[in-house]
């Protein structure tokens, strides 16, 4: 076969899909989790401009968000309970979408691509793409269900979906 050819088929034929969740899980993870890390090197600070939500004051709110980035980040990031750990933060980027959007700052069809409007919403299309996928074959996840399906005396065709 031609050198050209193999390479197309190579580049285009074959699918890292546990390679790609793998990196998507990382790269949220690590991302969502610097916004913690960074809230609560300055949580002082932050408390001062976070706002009460549901009725919390701003200091537990704020606590509750650092949770759910640093927490949720570390079990996603591993893989470990993945798609009720994703649920957390997507419903924590709902809640900040909301806020940006009621806040009254901007009318909302009038933001850039340049303001805090669409993070969250980014956020929230990762953690629904990530519910829907899972966490692919390289997860904690996905060794104790082998564990499980083992231990239970299933074959594997039991994760061919994963």
């Amino acid at each position: 076969m031609n050198p050209l050819k193999r390479l197309y088929i190579r580049t285009t034929g074959y699918s890292y899909t546990n390679m790609g969740r793998l990196f998507l899980r990382l790269f949220v993870g690590l991302m969502m989790m610097q916004f913690g890390i960074r809230q609560l090197s300055d949580f002082d600070a932050a408390v001062a401009a976070f706002p009460d939500f549901l009725g919390l004051d701003h200091a537990f709110a704020l606590t509750v968000m650092i949770i759910i980035e640093i927490g949720c980040s570390i079990f996603i990031m591993f893989g470990f309970l993945t798609r009720l750990m994703c649920l957390f933060p997507m419903l924590a980027m709902v809640a900040a979408e909301w806020h940006l959007l009621a806040s009254g700052s901007t009318i909302p069809y009038l933001l850039t691509w340049e303001q805090l409007g669409y993070l969250p919403v980014m956020f929230i299309g990762i953690y629904f793409f990530i519910i829907l996928v899972g966490p692919g074959k390289i997860s904690v996840d996905y060794f104790l269900s082998l564990h499980i399906i083992h231990s239970d005396n299933y074959s594997e065709a039991e994760l061919e979906e994963v």
